[in-house]
């Protein structure tokens, strides 16, 4: 599941040039019986399968013990972890090594959890295992990794990265089906445009998901542009 995604694109070249490694660890490696055996049915009875504790285990220790980092976190990629945004993936990407465990079937042996530094969700919802997730969160942080995204404003105003949403972007044609680029991105005036995007962020962030402006400082110049928003929108 992990080739495809981690062999493309900005991921690929991040790895090729040494600014971040990922390595994948089957936990049937990690077995000593002749099936391989991963998972095993509930105690207590119910449905589906539970992975159990002595892969996982061995498969830790066994990373541990062959890495030149002392200090490792361990997250489990649960749905019942605290869901995933960018100001956990800023505080993440300051470690140098993190281990991933994936969650699969109907969950794994609550003993693991002795591992367990942090669970991370990414959405309130189910997926057949943590796998996916575990994609989604590689490729969070090597965003953030210098280096990963040739243009550093990139990042920056990226949504969310700053606790707001993005503004609109627009490129060639000018005119398309009628519908014009703002004249001002147009103008050539670089103080102009940063004011103009700036209140685009505020606008959007309003208009999409007002419940960040909880979360984040505005000058009063902003708190103004948001009333006068806000008496437009009612």
């Amino acid at each position: 599941m992990f080739d495809s995604p981690f062999s493309e694109s900005i991921i690929k070249r991040a790895q090729e040039k040494g600014l971040l490694k990922i390595n994948i660890h089957n936990l049937r490696s990690f077995t000593n019986d002749k099936h391989h055996t991963v998972d095993d049915r509930p105690y207590g009875g119910g449905t589906g399968m539970v992975l159990k504790p002595e892969p996982i285990y061995r498969a830790v220790g066994s990373i541990k013990r062959n890495s030149k980092n002392k200090n490792i976190k361990v997250i489990l990629l649960s749905p019942q972890g605290k869901v995933l945004n960018q100001t956990t993936a800023k505080r993440l990407v300051k470690q140098k090594h993190i281990i991933l465990i994936c969650g699969h079937y109907e969950g794994i042996d609550e003993r693991v959890m002795k591992l367990v530094h942090e669970e991370i969700s990414i959405g309130d919802y189910v997926l057949t295992g943590g796998e996916i997730p575990a994609m989604v969160l590689v490729d969070v942080l090597a965003r953030l990794i210098p280096g990963v995204v040739k243009e550093k404003d990139s990042v920056v105003y990226d949504s969310f990265y700053t606790g707001f949403l993005d503004y609109p972007h627009y490129t060639r044609p000018r005119l398309y089906k009628k519908m014009k680029v703002p004249e001002i991105l147009l103008s050539g005036n670089h103080k102009e445009i940063s004011l103009w995007r700036r209140k685009e962020i505020l606008k959007n962030t309003y208009l999409k998901r007002p419940d960040l402006l909880k979360y984040v400082k505005l000058t009063n110049e902003e708190k103004k542009f948001l009333e006068t928003l806000k008496r437009k929108k009612n």
